[in-house]
């Protein structure tokens, strides 16, 4: 709390202050690589960075890929061969070129753990990179969402990064940060869990014509100066709004939305229309998650009303329940299944006997709930009330945010610093297919955090793709969420809209997630 005051407190660095941008995240930004982690304030930070092939447009434009570092492509030989040209002007941070070689090494590391390129990569014959700007895909068979798969703005970004850098190992952290994007991150500023600065790249050369709209068209940086001010506090951020010493707070909690009202130097909105699925992720690894019957047990004891109220506040005009592995809304969602939510308050004293008679042996559950996420938080304490009250043997760990980010990935027992479950969001647009619904996966090593393996829903998630049309998808969607509430990859606890809330002389800014292009000040 004292850093993050102190950091407020400092002049802009050689800045006007017309010219800089204060800005509170949704948490610290404790790990910099988009491709090693899913966490959004990771990816919100990425596409600040680094620039990717093709943008997304936003849901007026039906969320379709753009051309966006490349120029255009062409497809021949009956659409198994896809040849992809870089407009000219792309530099990295350092002055360098970007080049075809670059981008082939950046796609290669970003599909071995993205859901998406991962259905890509399964497809493709040969990635290669003919010349210093063209990009070649040889396809196994053809494959129409390439596109859609190298821009979507789902957790792992498609980050083009320098060819060095990007020949990382992807489940390895790199360490050079070398973007493509509107923005140099100003790394000797950083202060972890406090500060983070943003400084504009003078030579980026955003696309030509069009119009900013997602994450696609031209990113125009009007701010010279971005900095990120880590203040986990609620109260604390809600006061500098208000008083002006920053800009914009991107997740406000729903108790200190009132201190905005309509009228007054605040703007609180919506500018994500696609919403938040709110889930609690196991680990497959070890007890007592491994058994699937504990788990179907415990989903008697999920009342999304409860876990949303929490979050959200008593406006329902933020959330909705039921939420199926689907968001609500969206062409797959569906109620295969749902029954098995709790709907009003949940009968503990049957959960507990569920889990019993599921094979529960009292074995200690690790829960990792991060403390200085207000959002999460609030739904981690109503978690760790409902596992007590069916009997679960709970380790409470309250930590950060960035310390769950780290942890999760580890694949140690519980006793070892691993862990046995966690809260955490995604996006609908990345959850409203298989496409991009990472949790929803089921393949093992491969999979997200969690690590479940689970052949059927894999090959539902195949067919998916090869599905025909519209109607067909829908009906394996069906499957889908009916085979998922009897394994149960994640628990679905509900679905919010968060709101965002900044200072009105901020203008023109964007639809989607927190993007920093194209806003500026009045």
């Amino acid at each position: 709390m004292a850093a993050a005051a102190a950091q407020l407190a400092m002049p802009a660095i050689s800045q006007a202050a017309d010219r800089v941008l204060k800005f509170i995240p949704q948490s610290d930004l404790a790990v910099l690589d988009p491709i090693w982690t899913t966490a959004y304030v990771t990816r919100n930070h990425a596409f600040m960075v680094w620039d990717t092939l093709y943008g997304q447009s936003g849901p007026t434009n039906g969320f379709k890929a753009q051309p966006q570092m490349v120029d255009g492509h062409v497809v021949d030989n009956d659409g198994k061969t896809w040849t992809l040209t870089l407009r000219d002007g792309l530099l990295f941070h350092t002055g360098e070129k970007v080049l075809a070689r670059d981008c082939v090494a950046s796609i290669k590391r970003w599909a071995v753990r993205d859901a998406f390129g991962q259905a890509l990569m399964q497809r493709v014959d040969s990635l290669t990179a003919k010349d210093d700007k063209t990009i070649v895909f040889t396809m196994k068979k053809p494959f129409a969402l390439l596109p859609d798969a190298l821009g979507h703005s789902f957790s792992n970004m498609c980050a083009m990064m320098p060819e060095r850098v990007a020949n990382t190992d992807p489940y390895q952290q790199i360490k050079e940060i070398v973007g493509s994007g509107p923005f140099r991150f100003v790394t000797n500023e950083r202060v972890p869990g406090s500060f983070a600065a943003y400084q504009r790249f003078e030579h980026y050369k955003p696309r030509e014509g069009g119009k900013a709209d997602w994450t696609s068209g031209p990113k125009v940086a009007y701010f010279d100066r971005v900095e990120w001010h880590v203040v986990p506090d609620p109260a604390t951020a809600a006061n500098a709004l208000k008083s002006g010493e920053v800009d914009w707070w991107e997740n406000p909690t729903s108790d200190l939305i009132p201190l905005f009202p309509k009228g007054g130097d605040v703007t609180v909105t919506v500018k994500d229309p696609t919403g938040e699925c709110m889930i609690m992720r196991p680990n497959f690894l070890y007890p007592p998650f491994d058994n699937p019957a504990v788990r179907r047990a415990l989903l008697g004891a999920i009342n999304q009303t409860e876990f949303m109220t929490a979050m959200m506040g008593t406006d329902e005009s933020l959330w909705k329940v039921p939420c199926g592995y689907f968001p609500p809304g969206t062409p797959l969602a569906n109620s295969a299944g749902l029954s098995a939510l709790a709907t009003a308050t949940p009968d503990y004293a049957k959960v507990k006997a569920a889990l019993q008679a599921a094979g529960y042996k009292g074995e200690k559950v690790s829960f990792m709930a991060s403390t200085d996420y207000p959002t999460l938080n609030a739904l981690d304490e109503v978690a760790g009330d409902v596992l007590q009250r069916v009997g679960i043997n709970l380790d409470y760990q309250a930590t950060d945010w960035g310390s769950v980010v780290q942890r999760r990935a580890s694949r140690k027992p519980p006793t070892e610093g691993g862990w046995n479950m966690f809260i955490t969001g995604f996006t609908g647009l990345d959850l409203s297919t298989p496409a991009g619904n990472l949790p929803l996966r089921g393949n093992g090593k491969g999979a997200w955090f969690g690590w479940p393996d689970d052949p059927k829903i894999e090959a539902l998630r195949d067919a998916w793709f090869e599905a025909p049309d519209l109607d067909a998808q829908k009906k394996i969607g069906v499957e889908i969420q009916a085979h998922a509430f009897e394994t149960v990859p994640y628990f679905p606890l509900g679905f919010a809209y968060q709101p965002t809330a900044f200072r009105k002389t901020i203008t023109d800014m964007l639809d989607g997630f927190v993007l920093f292009w194209n806003v500026r000040r009045s």
